[in-house]
């Protein structure tokens, strides 16, 4: 059987996310995109990533939604300039903290955190998710679409006909007579 080009079958791919964010659950699509190019980045869907990428994401994710519920508690609690120093210091400690778990080897994938991070900062200061705004379901939205990224690249590297990357073609200089 002949396989679609990695193209066509990255694209159909693409488009069930239109119909993902399209339910009243509001998800967000570009979460599945980010560990999607995340997982090809890493070296391509195998077991093996996929080990060390979910466990990482689902920590990014945790780290950033205890970031929040402490910046809203501090919000609560002050302003000004102490509040500022509070959010620096929420963050630096929470941040610093995710970090170091990545000393430890089943975690040591800290750019799988950053994707968690970052997918759930959006989604909840985007307004997605079931409950716009509120953090505990935008950390539900965005780790399932977290989730759903490496799948998507498994498929497209299973289902779709790939063709070699112009840096590994043979690309010597012709010789030069003299």
């Amino acid at each position: 059987m002949t396989k679609l080009p990695a193209e066509v079958v990255a694209s159909l791919l693409a488009v069930t996310t239109i119909f993902i964010s399209m339910t009243s659950f509001h998800f967000p699509p570009w979460a599945i995109f980010i560990t999607w190019a995340g997982t090809f980045a890493a070296g391509g869907p195998s077991i093996g990533l996929l080990k060390k990428f979910w466990p990482t994401m689902i920590i990014g994710g945790v780290f950033a939604y205890i970031i929040v519920r402490c910046f809203k508690f501090s919000a609560q609690h002050l302003t000004g300039n102490a509040q500022i120093l509070a959010e620096c210091a929420i963050l630096f400690v929470f941040n610093g903290t995710m970090m170091l778990l990545g000393r430890i080897p089943a975690l040591s994938f800290v750019p799988g955190m950053f994707f968690g991070f970052a997918s759930y900062f959006a989604t909840v200061f985007g307004g997605f998710g079931p409950v716009p705004g509120d953090p505990l379901a935008a950390l539900a939205a965005s780790l399932l679409m977290n989730l759903l990224g490496p799948i998507y690249a498994w498929l497209t590297a299973h289902l779709g006909a790939h063709h070699p990357h112009a840096e590994t073609a043979d690309r010597r200089l012709p010789e030069i007579a003299s």
